[in-house]
């Protein structure tokens, strides 16, 4: 039985290219793309793939945040990171969201399949450097996260702010009322002790929430 994949990347050509690849292997089949994080949770529920191999900095809903959400409502789909960061704060918030294998976009493609099957088969599987980057974390852990003390809509908000959506772009995207998005912005400035939107963007990009780098 093939091992039933959907992918999420917030870029289109590396979707094409990943599925290219994986259509090769005749275990592996690709049953659905997600351009964004909130998008990947809707096919879940749609499509019930067995995996997902998720990028983390997207629009609108991260990877770490859309696979929270999806571990805790699917915990038999299985995800695997597929990342261009290594660091340290990348690599851990995908292993605290549920994550069982962790893959860099410069690695060769036999790391992915690999990586793949690896996890589907019941284990763990991160590439040289994620797995460098892991030991590195339980030699030397972080501190706890000032995220951890929100709730998954609040770290909605907090992604949508902090990519520059104003308060009824957010309304609007989320479905909800724009007094709604003004008591979230509230609690958020309130929570992470921030004074400003300048300072929330700050705690976005020191905790991988978005990144300079795309």
């Amino acid at each position: 039985m093939s091992i039933r994949i959907l992918l999420a990347d917030d870029h289109q050509m590396v979707r094409e290219g990943i599925r290219s690849l994986l259509e090769k292997e005749h275990d592996i089949e690709v049953v659905g793309e997600a351009e964004e994080g909130r998008k990947a949770v809707e096919l879940v529920r749609q499509l019930q793939p067995d995996m997902i191999v998720m990028d983390i900095t997207m629009p609108n809903l991260n990877g770490v945040d859309a696979t929270r959400q999806i571990v805790s409502e699917f915990p038999q789909t299985k995800v695997v990171a597929l990342s261009m960061h290594f660091s340290r704060i990348f690599v851990l918030n995908m292993l605290k969201a549920g994550a069982l294998g962790y893959i860099l976009k410069g690695d060769s493609s036999e790391e992915l399949i690999e990586g793949i099957r690896t996890v589907s088969e019941g284990g763990a599987y991160f590439s040289p450097k994620a797995a460098k980057t892991v030991t590195e974390v339980l030699a030397n852990p972080l501190p706890d996260s000032p995220l951890d003390v929100l709730t998954p809509r609040e770290r909605e908000v907090f992604q949508l702010i902090c990519e520059g959506k104003n308060t009824k772009q957010i309304a609007l995207e989320l479905h909800v009322s724009i007094k709604t998005i003004e008591a979230n912005r509230r609690k958020l400035i309130e929570k992470l002790g921030a004074n400003s939107i300048p300072e929330l963007v700050i705690i976005a990009i020191e905790n991988g929430v978005i990144s300079l780098e795309r």
